[in-house]
């Protein structure tokens, strides 16, 4: 697969980007290098920071929601290639990036359909109004472990808002990116939107940096790493300006002593290799009751074993490569630092991997200190750790600075829950282990150093706009008095 080559665009403009940093980009099937990282010039950053406040903030909702029900409306022809485009940058096997790309039309449709039903306008009482207004020019930050459909959930809840967006996707995934921003800006252009309503700038960190530190940005959302997370909440809080942060986590299975085995291991197996352990929802530690840890471990041996590692654009392929080399060893360096670190532990490993690409086997690690399994991995590793009450299982799972995600698994539900309801995370999820939200409307929160804020349909939406309340008081002050 050969990607369409960087462009950006500023203003209405779309350009080459010429400009080239390290890493050189790879294919991850294979680590042949396919072009070093594209950077949109200092002049056309300049530019497009230049325009952002064009015009689209004084639009009606009414007009927004038609623009973005027609966004939808045309984006499917491309869906196919967007998901191709995502599995070719990160490695992400296409019978999961095809799902994932759902989000893509989705949440333009989601976007309008929040403006039709008036989430931006309340009325609490008393001739009161209070209206969400659009704080201005708005930075979007993308991962690229799914960039397009975060790229879509982000500008579609910034336009809807009101907000010009600027949008940088990771260096590492701009491809999928690309095509829906040039999807974006045919039919903002189409319905006649201001030259700068929608931009999209290529970059590394340096890049995002320079956006967010900018004083004409006036709100910035970003998903990602903890690091680049600081550095955008430094920014804003330098600026005075709001940030949405997502930055991971090390998310804890808690597997229940009534738990079915084979479900369990399902379970388990899903989370470790979804988006190949790449995702800020995957399993990071395996909390195991002590009386199933050995079985508990075989049946996952077992599933691993059977799972089909290949190139990510194969119908067949249930786990590929990482992303990029760097990643790889950046990933396997943390597995070995961490069994060196195990009191006669051995790692699970069971699955075949081709010798060539960026291959990772999936692996539970066995007799990692807890003290030690505090970090986020961001690939197919995760600890485990057995216990011998609830009470325990409990503070295994809450024994990290992280709160994004928890799982628990048992068949018995109300005690599972009752569980879950003690795990400090923002979601906690019952006998399940899917990409998606426990439900559409619900939010999404970062709890501790798993970001700040909360993410979601509406929450990213409200994310983008102040609160300004408008009534008749006919009151006055106690010590004002009329002359007699």
């Amino acid at each position: 697969m050969i990607p369409p080559g960087p462009r950006d665009l500023v203003a209405g403009d779309w350009e080459p980007v010429t400009t080239r940093a390290e890493p050189v980009l790879e294919d991850p099937a294979t680590g042949a290098p396919v072009r070093p990282v594209a950077v949109s010039r200092p002049d056309r950053v300049e530019r497009a920071l230049a325009a952002a406040s064009g015009g689209w903030e004084h639009t009606t909702a009414a007009e927004r929601a038609d623009v973005l029900d027609a966004v939808a409306d045309a984006l499917p022809p491309a869906a196919r290639e967007i998901a191709a485009l995502e599995s070719f940058a990160t490695g992400v096997p296409i019978r999961q990036t095809i799902p994932l790309g759902e989000i893509v039309v989705g949440a333009f449709r989601l976007a309008a359909q929040q403006l039709r039903e008036g989430r931006l306008a309340e009325r609490p009482g008393g001739g009161v109004e209070v209206r969400r207004l659009p704080w201005g020019p708005a930075l979007c930050l993308t991962p690229w472990n799914a960039s397009a459909p975060m790229a879509a959930h982000k500008t579609a809840s910034a336009l809807a808002a009101g907000c010009p967006v600027v949008l940088k996707p990771s260096e590492y995934a701009p491809y999928g990116t690309q095509l829906l921003a040039e999807t974006i800006d045919a039919v903002l252009a189409r319905h006649g939107a201001p030259r700068a309503t929608f931009q999209l700038l290529h970059g590394d960190a340096r890049t995002g940096a320079t956006l967010a530190a900018d004083a004409r940005i006036r709100a910035v959302s970003f998903t990602g790493g903890a690091a680049g997370g600081a550095a955008v909440a430094a920014a804003c809080a330098a600026g005075l300006k709001p940030a949405q942060l997502e930055l991971g986590g090390n998310n804890p299975l808690v597997v229940l002593p009534d738990a079915d085995v084979g479900l369990a291991a399902r379970t388990a197996v899903d989370l470790l290799t979804t988006l190949n352990g790449q995702w800020c929802r995957a399993l990071g530690r395996l909390v195991v009751p002590a009386g199933l840890h050995d079985e508990l471990l075989a049946a996952v041996e077992a599933r691993l074993a059977r799972m089909c590692a290949g190139p990510p654009l194969e119908e067949e392929t249930e786990l590929g490569p990482l992303v990029h080399s760097r990643h790889r060893a950046r990933v396997a360096g943390r597995r070995d630092r961490l069994l060196e670190q195990a009191s006669g532990g051995r790692p699970v490993l069971a699955t075949e991997v081709p010798d060539k690409g960026n291959y990772l086997a999936p692996a539970l690690l066995v007799g990692v200190p807890p003290e030690r399994a505090v970090e986020e991995i961001f690939g197919p590793v995760a600890t485990v750790h057995p216990y011998g009450s609830i009470d325990e299982a409990v503070a295994l799972a809450n024994g990290t600075r992280h709160g994004l995600e928890g799982y628990v698994t048992g068949t018995d539900e109300d005690a599972a829950l009752a569980v879950a309801r003690r795990i400090r995370a923002g979601e906690v999820k019952v006998n399940g282990s899917s990409m998606m939200s426990l439900h559409l409307l619900a939010p999404r929160p970062a709890w501790g150093c798993s970001g700040l804020g909360e993410e979601g349909t509406v929450e990213t939406l409200r994310f983008f706009t102040g609160a300004q309340v408008v009534g008749v008081e006919n009151g006055f002050a106690l010590h004002s008095r009329e002359p007699a």
